[in-house]
């Protein structure tokens, strides 16, 4: 089924000029950019996005890190694409991360792995939604 989803470059792909790289593993395995917007997240927007982690003790350190400067904000379509995103990207710590993988390739930490993907179909939605409100005309 062809689905869309969300990917953010965060501030560290951008700060560090990999754009290019990273939307090139995407686009080598079939997916297509549907959207593509370079922004510097609100701390607003950064709350919302990361509700789930509110109250935990690495929550302030997300906040800051996503919105120190600006990220890429895509929508990726294709088939499977959710499930396909988030193989490409690898495991969140690259430690853990499949050799190959963006965050194996890139990433510096746990949270400096720079990217984001949306989890499953419903997320994409609500995160396009927060991400490109533009669109929800």
């Amino acid at each position: 089924m062809i689905e869309k989803s969300v990917v953010l470059i965060k501030p560290d792909g951008v700060e560090r000029n990999i754009i290019g790289n990273i939307i090139s593993c995407y686009e080598a395995n079939g997916l297509k950019v549907a959207e593509l917007k370079l922004m510097k997240a609100t701390r607003e927007i950064a709350e919302k996005h990361y509700c789930q982690h509110k109250g935990k003790d690495f929550y302030e350190e997300l906040i800051t890190f996503i919105t120190r400067s600006p990220l890429c904000a895509i929508i990726l379509k294709g088939e499977d694409a959710v499930a396909r995103i988030r193989k490409i990207n690898g495991a969140t710590s690259p430690t853990d991360a499949e050799e190959g993988s963006i965050r194996h390739r890139y990433a510096r930490s746990k949270t400096e792995n720079c990217v984001h993907a949306s989890d499953t179909v419903e997320s994409a939605k609500e995160e396009i939604a927060l991400w490109f409100p533009e669109l929800n005309n």
